[in-house]
């Protein structure tokens, strides 16, 4: 990105502190990330990773521990006034639209709640109608009085989409938007955040552990494993060119790959025990194969500690075996 991004993070930090007496959980371990104006960036990686309360953090749901986030340039406060003025620009989108709509409301209330929240002076019926009709479902006064039980899975998904909208954000978080969907589905839902792309100029960090679906919505992709980003970049090259070994497992187990899929062996994720060097060492296919050690870096792979990747350019990836294959040191 050449100009300003729209939301950063640098350096961001979110530690839970441990029960009974065990270690804190380092649930994002340093992470910049930003996405500009206009952007779709797909935050992906297997569940545990940290991503979601890496999102948490970046909407104000949760205060970091270290580091800062900005928007528009300036720095996110943690004020009861400020956040409430924030979340009218930066909008979540959650995975599960059944648990997310309040069964007792109509269509109509569930959109409107946000105009009542933030006290929109304007026409609020003509919102909500501008809303619904932008999220796909027209005539927009056919569902103002239906609930969700009355509506497919796709249209309470359009729904919840809908009451993001209504308040004109900048930018939207979409938390898994499709994960829920039958398959006949989720390319309408992706088609509409393109969409709204397009026509508003709307932003949206795109959580998920589907790669194949970040390679069909996003700009950018950013990798996240234990706590970090670990290879981001455009999306044609992270999907067609990945770097980190992670990133290959990741795209191994899709239909499409033409690459025998990697089983990967050890514990999942863990955040209250950060191994030393490299967080993916223990369960590395390369350095298990021993690619690693032919390489001449196994060593830094156990050992090693790796840098916090830049939050946007033209690609980076944190692994000391990538970095060997290049013959230039740990990228970053």
């Amino acid at each position: 990105m050449t100009s300003a991004p729209l939301l950063s993070s640098t350096g961001l930090r979110v530690t839970f502190p441990g029960r009974r007496g065990a270690a804190a959980a380092r649930a994002v371990d340093g992470v910049d990330l930003d996405i500009g104006a206009g952007e779709i960036v797909a935050l992906v990686g297997e569940s545990g990773c940290g991503k979601t309360s890496l999102a948490r953090a970046l909407l104000g749901l949760v205060a970091p521990t270290a580091g800062r986030v900005t928007f528009g340039g300036v720095p996110l406060s943690y004020g009861s006034r400020e956040l409430k003025a924030y979340r009218r620009r930066v909008q979540l989108v959650l995975q599960d639209p059944s648990g997310s709509l309040n069964p007792r409301h109509t269509v109509y209330d569930a959109v409107a709640e946000g105009l009542r929240i933030h006290a929109y002076a304007g026409d609020e019926r003509a919102a909500v109608a501008e809303a619904l009709s932008r999220a796909g479902l027209r005539p927009p006064e056919r569902f103002f009085l239906r609930y969700p039980h009355e509506l497919s899975g796709g249209q309470r998904q359009r729904v919840v989409i809908a009451g993001a909208l209504v308040l004109e954000p900048e930018l939207i978080v979409a938390d898994e938007p499709v994960a829920s969907l039958d398959a006949s589905v989720r390319g309408e839902i992706l088609a509409l955040l393109l969409r709204l792309r397009d026509e508003l100029g709307l932003s949206a960090l795109v959580v998920t552990h589907d790669l194949g679906l970040a390679w069909n919505i996003a700009d950018r992709v950013a990798v996240m494993y234990l706590g970090r980003i670990v290879e981001t970049g455009p999306v044609e090259s992270v999907l067609t060119a990945p770097q980190h070994p992670y990133t290959r497992a990741l795209l191994s187990v899709l239909p499409e790959s033409p690459e025998p899929p990697v089983v990967l062996t050890g514990e999942p994720p863990d955040p209250s025990r950060i191994p030393p060097g490299c967080r993916f060492h223990a369960r590395c296919q390369v350095l298990s194969s021993g690619a690693a050690e032919e390489a001449g870096v196994a060593e830094r792979c156990r050992t090693g500690d790796l840098p916090v990747l830049p939050g946007s350019g033209p690609g980076a990836v944190a692994c000391h075996w990538a970095a060997a294959r290049e013959g230039d040191g740990p990228r970053a």
